[in-house]
């Protein structure tokens, strides 16, 4: 495995393409990792693949780059929106880390009656997507989308989309056979609620909803980051891309 630093840009890369950093990445590429121009890494986006990428000038302001080759394509991954409840701070970081590791297209904040967290801070989880993504050898980025209301998220659902509905009042039901009936390459979406569960209403909702999966994850009761890893690995592993 190639051991150059690893970076991930918001910009277009290609052949001849340069690239200015950031001030962090500027910092930690002069500062920390002590490289210099003729310096060569690698660099990827949200879909133009991983491209090694010479320095091609490190001064005060800014670190130049300057794209050589394409190293590897952009792998996506299934196309599966991860909403959740919003946790507070250290399990919020551990989740869409985890998240991002196992396989997501997006990664959506839903707020419910018994959400804890009232407040998503959107650049904190977008930086643990990228350091995750970063550090796991990913060559895109799952995007993350602004925090939605469940109302809302029911109001505007987007047709053809399948929700896949976590849901610990169904424990002793099989996990797997509605998973296994879902046509390859459907859209999906994975919801895990709060801490306190989702309320009466709410539930009520999600049973009914239209072409609804209902996934219990055992007999015990799992905290919400801990059932956001063990459902992503069961879909990945029954429909993703882990088959």
């Amino acid at each position: 495995m190639d051991k150059s630093p690893r970076l991930f840009v918001e910009a277009p890369l290609g052949a001849g393409q340069r690239v200015t950093l950031d001030r962090a990445q500027s910092h930690y590429l002069q500062n920390v990792m002590r490289k210099g121009e003729g310096d060569v890494l690698r660099l990827f986006n949200r879909g133009d693949g991983e491209w090694s990428a010479r320095i091609a000038s490190a001064r005060k302001n800014g670190v130049e780059m300057a794209c050589l080759s394409l190293l590897r394509p952009a792998l996506l991954p299934p196309d599966i929106d991860y909403l959740f409840a919003p946790l507070k701070s250290a399990r919020l970081d551990y989740v869409a880390q985890k998240a991002c590791e196992m396989g997501v297209r997006r990664l959506r904040p839903i707020l419910t009656q018994h959400t804890v967290a009232g407040r998503v801070n959107l650049e904190r989880l977008q930086a643990n997507v990228v350091e995750a993504a970063e550090q796991c050898e990913l060559t895109s980025l799952p995007q993350v989308l602004e925090p939605l209301g469940f109302d809302k998220m029911i109001a505007g659902w987007q047709a053809g989309r399948r929700l896949i509905f976590c849901d610990e009042q169904a424990a002793g039901q099989p996990a797997l056979a509605a998973l296994q009936a879902i046509p390859p390459d459907t859209p999906l979406a994975l919801l895990i609620g709060p801490e306190g569960g989702f309320s009466a209403g709410e539930r009520a909702q999600l049973v009914k909803f239209p072409g609804v999966i209902v996934l219990p994850l055992g007999p015990r009761i799992l905290r919400a980051d801990t059932a956001a890893v063990a459902a992503l690995a069961l879909v990945q592993a029954v429909i993703g891309d882990w088959r």
